[in-house]
């Protein structure tokens, strides 16, 4: 088996047990951007990957989803933003550059421009990389969406006068949890390895819950961000796929499938049994 895994701190209490060895994993990891792991898993080049949330409604024939397992927030969730030079309500016709980001940040921006902020941006894709701060800040552009540890980093200096927390901004407009992302396994894949390794990621994602002191010091370490707010942020994470997080991402996909981006179907997951 091949398992992906996004290289942001955010995924440090699912696979920090691993990379200590307290949990021993059946599987190959492979390190990637959220973009990087979505292409990899759809051309086959992964077995079982963490992705964005909104790559399973694109591939729900090829992807079935693993129980129990996502990274959500129930409000503010800090490393996906917009950042901006003047209030949201002025970016009508302005140009909103898209990082590195993943397609769930994206899809979901720009659900929030139309049907919230009521605003209709030029969307472009940034030349600098989001880990290059210093190169974004010289690109002729209003606002910036920006995930990751770059925006955390980003925040903390505070460059632009105006900030908007996507996961806050949809629990205000929906009251429901963002899911942005889930770990999905291909169909073709085998299904007992698949089964085995989810058992896996359960288990240390419940030993990183347990020790996200000691996590806290190594995402630190990883990203510059002071040791309070890494635990501040890993605590504000959700690692769960409950009943609530499902609400919210079939209210997702839905908005998205009544504007023709994603097919309109049911989640489909992983037998555990």
């Amino acid at each position: 088996m091949r398992l992906g895994r996004i290289g942001y701190i955010n995924c440090y209490p699912v696979y920090g047990a691993i990379d200590r060895g307290v949990t021993p994993l059946a599987a190959e990891l492979v390190t990637g951007t959220p973009s990087e792991l979505n292409d990899l898993l759809a051309a086959g080049e992964l077995d079982l990957s963490v992705v964005s949330a909104v790559e399973y409604a694109r591939h729900a024939r090829d992807y079935i989803l693993l129980p129990d397992l996502a990274i959500s927030c129930d409000g503010p969730v800090r490393s996906v933003a917009l950042f901006s030079r003047r209030p949201v309500g002025q970016l009508d016709d302005r140009t909103v550059l898209l990082t590195a980001s993943s397609r769930t940040a994206v899809d979901l921006l720009e659900l929030l421009c139309r049907d919230v902020w009521n605003v209709r941006p030029r969307m472009a894709q940034a030349r600098a990389e989001a880990a290059d701060l210093d190169g974004l800040a010289h690109l002729p552009h209003e606002a910036v969406l920006v995930i990751g540890d770059a925006a955390l980093l980003l925040a903390a200096r505070h460059a632009y006068p105006h900030r908007y927390d996507l996961g806050e901004e949809w629990k205000r407009w929906t009251g429901l949890p963002f899911v942005f992302a889930i770990w999905a396994a291909r169909r073709a894949a085998d299904q007992r390895a698949a089964r085995a390794v989810h058992h896996t990621l359960l288990a240390a994602r419940d030993w990183g819950l347990a020790h996200l002191d000691l996590l806290a010091v190594a995402a630190a370490r990883a990203t510059g961000v002071g040791i309070t707010d890494c635990r501040s942020y890993l605590a504000g994470l959700d690692y769960a796929l409950t009943d609530r997080h499902l609400a919210g991402l079939t209210d997702f996909f839905r908005r998205l499938a009544a504007r023709g981006l994603v097919p309109d179907g049911s989640l489909q997951f992983l037998q555990v049994a």
